[in-house]
């Protein structure tokens, strides 16, 4: 079977000019337009990865008006088609402006058919790159793989995820030290996933969950007649995860008679089920998350020291939502995805004010909070976009970070949250990217240059 050729839409009112361009496209399967509305109707109909477009069209051929609104039209409907603007009205004009509405690029008639046949090329190449990647995107969405899917552009959770790529494939205990909410059971399932055993269990115990009385039992397992309604012999989480990685969640709620108990496994690597007698050898690794200040619960007396650093070999502090620029946006777009496919399929995105909300909101919840307010917030949506009302935010006041001293540094500071904030709400497009920041797109270029960052 012949291979399918990559659409090409062509708006061009000039006949002559129609035939020459379809003959030298013999690669693409070209479409033609000569209005708007014809035009409009070929994007939403045919849905071309590139477009020719020419700013004169009738009725106003020897103006710009119709150009733009045909330029308007098809970044609402697919923001992700390469416009390629060719105009000979005002050309240093209609280029800024064109790139400021979101084109690819801009070209000035008269047109030479190979200076723009690479155009088309390159613009091609590239809508082939950014659909790959965010088909990638969603596979790894739709998988539990390395790190648990985990999702970022910060450098800090780049950090954490070469932390744990690093500490993973040995036996060491790994204790995650975050606030609630901020993934620490995804990142501990990274561990596992990317540690020899990773064909093992990975069994996770929320301390803070099972009554104390209970929490032994769970834990070590019990005896048949150990106590009342102990009707047959039970494992624990510590047995069942032989072999695996046990994750002991809010380990500071653990009682220190049960700490007593759980650092003797992790000394001897036996444990005794409540009412046994028998050692039963177990090979569990641990990695242990909290939220509490151990070292102060050490210095109260309400956690063992020993204990903790049998379970802190290696210690990851894991960054709150808030000091993590842009995950918020890509979050929240993940979330949405995939929660509109179950609850609400006629929701497919977020409007400008909740993009904005999302962005400058503190989220004290973290990546629950966020997960829970796009979570009814497509189930209460009454239009395809979600707004900040839907998502019950209101604009917060200004950043509350720490004031630098240093203008330089604070300048380089801000100028590199608001470049990866602008990243993430244009998922990586550079012409989008540089729209929202108000600047072109040669010197969005230098920036990400200058600052080692990557669309």
């Amino acid at each position: 079977m012949a291979e399918r050729k990559p659409k090409l839409l062509i708006v061009e009112d000039d006949e002559g000019l129609q035939a020459q361009l379809k003959w030298a496209y013999e690669d693409f399967d070209v479409i033609l337009a000569d209005t708007r509305e014809t035009a409009v109707a070929a994007v939403r109909a045919e849905e071309p990865a590139v477009v020719t477009l020419d700013l004169g069209l009738p009725p106003d051929p020897d103006g710009t008006s119709e150009g733009f609104a045909v330029l308007e039209a098809i970044m609402a409907i697919k923001p992700d088609t390469k416009v390629i603007v060719a105009s000979g009205h005002g050309a240093r004009e209609s280029a800024l402006r064109a790139v400021e509405e979101g084109a690819y690029d801009f070209y000035q008639k008269p047109v030479d058919i190979d200076t723009l046949g690479l155009i088309v090329q390159r613009a091609y190449r590239l809508h082939q790159i950014e659909s790959e990647n965010r088909r990638l995107a969603e596979q790894i969405g739709d998988e539990r793989t390395v790190l648990g899917s985990m999702i970022t552009a910060a450098p800090e959770m780049a950090k954490v995820a070469r932390t744990i790529e690093r500490v993973a494939p040995t036996n060491v205990s790994v204790m995650l030290l975050g606030a609630s909410g901020t993934g620490k059971e995804l990142l501990a399932r990274g561990v596992h996933d990317c540690s020899v055993r990773k064909d093992g269990s990975f069994v996770a115990i929320n301390c803070a969950a099972i009554p104390e009385n209970l929490l032994e039992s769970e834990l070590f397992g019990h005896e048949k007649g150990a106590f009342t309604g102990a009707v047959k012999t039970t494992p624990g989480k510590i047995e069942l995860a032989d072999g695996g990685t046990l994750f002991l969640d809010e380990v500071g709620d653990i009682p220190l008679p049960l700490q007593v108990k759980l650092l003797r496994f992790l000394q001897e690597r036996t444990i005794e089920r409540v009412g046994g007698r028998k050692a039963i050898s177990v090979d569990t690794r641990i990695v242990c998350a909290t939220h509490q200040d151990l070292e102060a619960m050490i210095g109260a007396g309400t956690f063992r020291e020993d204990l903790f650093y049998r379970l802190a070999e290696i210690v990851v502090k894991v960054p709150p939502l808030s000091e993590r620029p842009g995950d918020a946006v890509l979050l929240a777009k993940h979330f949405l995805t995939r929660l509109a496919k179950e609850m609400n399929p006629q929701v497919k995105g977020f409007a400008p004010d909740a993009l904005a909300a999302i962005d400058s909101w503190a989220w004290p919840g973290n990546v629950r909070e966020l997960e829970n307010r796009v979570k009814r917030a497509v189930i209460m949506a009454d239009s395809k976009l979600v707004t900040a009302e839907d998502l019950d935010l209101t604009q917060s006041a200004a950043d509350g970070a720490d004031i630098a001293l240093n203008l330089k540094a604070a300048r380089e500071q801000a100028d590199r949250r608001m470049i990866r904030q602008a990243l993430a709400r244009s998922e990586g497009n550079i012409s989008n990217t540089a729209k929202l920041l108000g600047i072109s797109r040669p010197t969005l270029y230098d920036l990400l240059k200058q600052y080692d960052l990557h669309a």
